[in-house]
């Protein structure tokens, strides 16, 4: 097992919003959050919205990142059907494995 087998999600993303932040992204991430009905993500819409938005000049990414094991929702995966329709902007789905390739995009 790799080292990058053993990064959550979570840690994951923070590492991925960091890198982001240092080469000049403004990012954007729905947590969700505890409440009395269980983990709530405030939105509306269609469910299995990606990761994260990223915008840079003319450049909109928006990010799935998932741990090495981690499966897309089926939800999810119609979110990157329809976005990898659209030309002007980039989908991408990201694992911890893919770092080289996360670095080149958003350098």
């Amino acid at each position: 097992m790799t080292a990058s087998h053993l990064i959550t999600e979570a840690q994951f993303q923070d590492t991925v919003t960091e890198y982001a932040t240092l080469r000049g992204w403004r990012w954007t991430h729905f947590r969700p959050a505890k409440t009395d009905k269980g983990w709530r993500t405030p939105l509306q819409g269609s469910r299995g919205f990606p990761d994260l938005v990223l915008v840079r000049g003319l450049r909109l990414i928006f990010a799935e990142v998932k741990s090495e094991r981690g499966i897309l929702s089926a939800d999810q995966k119609e979110w990157q059907d329809d976005l990898e329709l659209v030309p002007e902007i980039e989908y991408y789905l990201w694992r911890p494995s893919d770092w080289d390739k996360i670095e080149a995009v958003l350098y």
